[in-house]
């Protein structure tokens, strides 16, 4: 009896009470023993390793299934749910740059190594973009190239559409199974987050961020008045009634789940798990999500025009009106693309400096201290990033449902 009742405890019941006591267990045992709780470390990579390893098969199968057994002439809700990717991501670097006109930052430039390379220009990040589309299959699914993943997977589902029944019944039930394999990896989250949050702290601490805490409150200010604000905004505008009750939930839910693994692409089986509980059409959210981890950045935005503008403010240059909506189109042009490029969106951060003839070595610089910032910065970035992507798929199906039964 007493070892069900752990069974039960350890793996079963709410996933968000378990992280929680993972989340508490783990901050306890980092500051106990940082000696103790480093040696965690090997649980959240367990748990980082095995979503990111399921992610993309998770991701081919769905959408080869969805697509290949979708209706003819059945309505797509995609074109809808990336006009909100684009303008949700647009007007997050917006945010921050009046934040950054607000709350000017400044940070200290030191020399510092580092050895990636970042891109030369937005069209070597569009280019790489364009090349992981025509990525091998087999190379994308083993790199987790989720562009390369969905171009597959689309071009495949279209062409089975003709097949016989049976061939479709298969991909249905890989699907299924490999949704069992995905609900069986996030039962251990609890653990993952355990692990991870003991040695990030036993590592780093919370020390090393004191000298950043201005820069660090505008930067994570921005990302929360875009989640508590700009995007429930939008959100109402889709679906016209009171839109926290969604927002809190992909924030519980996808966003704390984010914050822990930093990674949109090991998040997408739970945005999945996410979406399929939200009851969401599976044709439009095995699509939109892993496109969302890939194109859908606001937090990426917002990292990359805040550090740009401290450096700005920093070296002194004036910036215009002008410039700065410019600068919010670079950020978000080049936070889509981080996802391409080797490091995400700091090394993204040369590309908007060079609109204001910051050298590369200043850039660079920039670049070290969000490596520094990172275990705040990246985390909620990533929790914004992830949970916006379940957050704008629900809003356009549910805004669809209810014209739908206005109609009936």
């Amino acid at each position: 009896m007493n070892s069900s009742r752990l069974f039960s405890f350890l793996f079963q019941g709410s996933l968000v009470k378990r992280i929680s006591i993972g989340l508490v267990l783990g901050i306890l045992l980092a500051i106990i023993s940082p000696e103790l709780a480093a040696k965690f470390e090997v649980l959240g990579s367990i748990f980082v390793k095995a979503l990111r390893a399921v992610a993309p098969i998770l991701v081919f199968v769905l959408v080869v299934s969805a697509i290949a057994t979708r209706e003819v002439g059945a309505k797509s809700n995609m074109k809808s749910i990336v006009w909100l990717y684009i303008c949700g991501t647009f007007l997050a670097a917006l945010t921050s740059v009046i934040a950054s006109f607000m709350f000017p930052v400044t940070i200290p430039l030191q020399a510092a190594e580092n050895s990636l390379t970042p891109p030369g220009s937005i069209s070597e990040v569009l280019t790489t973009v364009v090349f992981n589309i025509f990525d091998n299959p087999i190379k994308a699914i083993a790199e987790a190239n989720f562009i390369g993943i969905l171009a597959w997977a689309i071009a495949l589902g279209l062409v089975l559409r003709h097949a016989a029944d049976s061939t479709k019944n298969v991909f249905n039930d890989i699907s299924e199974a490999v949704s069992k394999i995905v609900h069986l990896v996030i039962s251990l989250a609890p653990f993952g987050v355990f692990g991870l949050v003991s040695a990030t702290l036993a590592d780093k601490g919370l020390g090393a961020l004191v000298d950043y805490a201005y820069l660090l409150s505008v930067l994570l200010g921005s990302m929360f008045f875009v989640a508590f604000v700009m995007n429930p905004a939008i959100v109402y505008w889709k679906i016209r009634r009171n839109p926290y009750p969604l927002v809190w939930e992909c924030i519980r839910v996808s966003g704390l789940t984010a914050f822990f693994t930093r990674s949109s692409a090991a998040n997408i089986p739970v945005n999945m798990e996410l979406a399929k509980r939200l009851n969401l059409s599976e044709e439009t959210y095995s699509v939109s999500i892993p496109l969302g981890a890939t194109i859908n950045m606001a937090g990426a935005a917002i990292t990359i025009t805040v550090l740009t503008l401290a450096a700005v403010n920093t070296l002194g240059i004036e910036v215009s009106f002008p410039t700065a909506i410019l600068l919010s189109v670079v950020a978000s042009v080049c936070a889509c693309g981080a996802s391409g490029v080797a490091g995400g969106s700091l090394l993204l951060i040369p590309l908007a400096c060079s609109l204001f003839g910051i050298s590369a070595d200043v850039a660079v610089q920039v670049i070290a201290v969000g490596f520094v910032i990172g275990v705040l910065q990246d985390s909620t970035e990533t929790a914004l990033n992830s949970s916006t992507d379940v957050l704008f798929t629900a809003a356009v199906c549910l805004a669809e449902e209810k014209t739908a039964e206005k109609n009936a």
